[in-house]
């Protein structure tokens, strides 16, 4: 590993990564290949964070009356220079993460487009006017800036999902205070250094701010401030129990993107070397540990036996490996303690009558790190821990007869992020599209669940949080919805008919 701790020690150089000061509580990024530190980042304390919110609070007074179009010129700025340092971002989220190089230059990719979309956004913040039924009368709807909006972001997308929120938050008018995963610090503090850089140049610095942090020390005072009225938080169902208690209590807003237990289903018709494809990169892609992952695949049982060998030959052709190297398809989970995780699912599923068609935790070869091999299990939709989120890849294959049967499988998870059916048949597709099919937030036709474009609004039902973030008009949860009526005429007349005379 020599030579990517060359690669390191140089990428982290050109992002402008210093080594802390090691006299202050630090926490170390671990690289998940091989168990080395990549580096360490300093702990915020809570005279830290009192200090970053005054600071927040201060330049959003001003940055919610800075011209949105001007605001969307800094974050194309902001776009441009995540534009050169692509590659060195890129690499450090893989080496971070564990997902593959392409993946990791994928996820600032996804940062670049939605700075475009955000520049786009900044001239289109429209409302409506409405009818009146008073006569001189105009009403109209406008928004306006929210305020210090907290972004609490999860290690598996450590850098896209805050430019989702941040970016356009941004163009709202908004500042934006970020709680990293503390697995993956070192990217955060890369992007923080991108954005100020930027918005010294305008004398903004603050519309975007850093703070990592401990739960305990920063996370629950984030939760329970009065003066930060939304919290976009990405995690887990059971951490985003505890956000939305938490915050709901002060009667602040959140957004909330949480466990996914995707399913596809590929019917007697569809076009098996597409599934195929696109099931490979949504249950192998990222190692298992997307939100979108496919965890569940519905095979209708005039397929099933082929889909099954099809599946098992090409399981076994995934390069496992180095993330940086160019031919690998399959890095490394997370930490050991994911490992574990998996470890555990696989005996809890064979106990509760699954059978291991492919795979496990052992990956064929001497790698070290926290690398596992995919694992292929049949498996009936009524298993326990088919109901859950395991955060792995792990993939239940779950044979069907019907369609309505199909269905009723499908939406009796308690989750409901992204969704897929693979067929060529129109009345089977337009079933799973209609208000009896998918009860998910993303459903598809011959794709795959993972890899949603950003100019959709990207979220789920039930369990995964209900929140919007990205495209379309997810915009409006950054911003405060204000309905206006102006009287332009010399008499008072009142809604609804009603006489107020003295």
């Amino acid at each position: 590993m020599a030579g990517t701790t060359i690669t390191t020690h140089s990428v982290l150089e050109r992002l402008g990564i210093a080594p802390p000061d090691l006299s202050a509580a630090s926490v170390a990024s671990l690289n998940p290949a091989d168990g080395s530190e990549l580096g360490r980042a300093r702990l915020a304390s809570a005279e830290d964070y009192e200090r970053t919110v005054a600071h927040a609070l201060d330049v959003f007074h001003r940055w919610r009356m800075f011209p949105a179009p001007k605001r969307g010129q800094i974050v194309r700025e902001i776009g441009d220079e995540l534009r050169r340092f692509k590659d060195d971002l890129g690499t450090l989220v893989t080496l971070e993460t564990g997902k593959i190089l392409a993946e990791g230059k994928g996820e600032v990719q996804e940062m670049i487009d939605i700075a475009d979309f955000a520049v786009g956004l900044s001239r289109q913040l429209y409302g409506l006017t409405i009818a009146s039924e008073r006569p001189e009368h105009r009403m109209l709807e406008q928004w306006q800036p929210l305020g210090v909006v907290g972004v609490i972001s999860a290690f598996n997308f450590p850098v896209a999902v805050w430019s989702w929120n941040a970016l356009l938050a941004a163009v709202c008018g908004d500042c934006v205070i970020w709680k990293p995963s503390l697995k993956t610090p070192l990217t955060a503090v890369a992007v923080q250094n991108i954005c100020d850089r930027v918005l010294d140049r305008h004398g903004w610095r603050g519309v975007f701010q850093l703070i990592v942090g401990e739960d305990a020390v920063v996370g629950k005072r984030l939760l329970e401030d009065r003066r930060i009225p939304l919290i976009s938080a990405t995690g887990s169902t059971r951490m985003g129990r505890i956000v939305a208690e938490t915050v709901a209590r002060r009667l602040g807003r959140t957004l909330l993107e949480l466990g996914g237990n995707n399913g596809v289903i590929v019917m007697n018709d569809a076009n098996l070397d597409l599934a195929l494809r696109a099931v490979l990169f949504g249950a192998v892609g990222t190692a298992g540990q997307r939100c979108t992952s496919i965890r569940r695949l519905f095979l209708q049982r005039g397929i099933a036996e082929e889909m099954t060998r099809k599946l098992q030959s090409a399981y076994g052709h995934i390069r496992i490996g180095d993330p940086l190297h160019e031919k690998t398809l399959m890095g490394p989970l997370i930490d050991r303690q994911a490992v574990e995780a998996m470890r555990a699912a696989l005996v809890r599923i064979q106990a509760e009558g699954g059978e291991v068609v492919y795979g496990g935790l052992n990956p064929g070869h001497e790698l070290g790190g926290c690398y596992v091999k995919p694992a292929l299990l049949r498996a009936r939709a009524d298993m326990p821990i088919v109901q859950e989120e395991v955060f792995a890849p792990i993939l239940y294959l779950i044979e069907f007869d019907t369609l309505d049967e199909v269905i009723r499988w499908h939406n009796a998870v308690p989750q409901g992020l992204s969704s897929a059916m693979f067929t060529s048949n129109l009345i089977s597709a337009e079933t799973f599209l209609s208000a009896r099919g998918s009860d998910c937030g993303i459903a598809n036709i011959n794709i795959g669940t993972s890899g949603a474009e950003i100019g959709g609004a990207f979220g789920g039902e039930k369990d995964t949080g209900g929140g919007r973030e990205s495209g379309s008009d997810a915009w409006k949860a950054y911003m405060r919805r204000q309905t206006v009526t102006i009287n332009w005429s010399e008499e008072l007349p009142l809604a609804q008919g009603i006489e107020f005379e003295i």
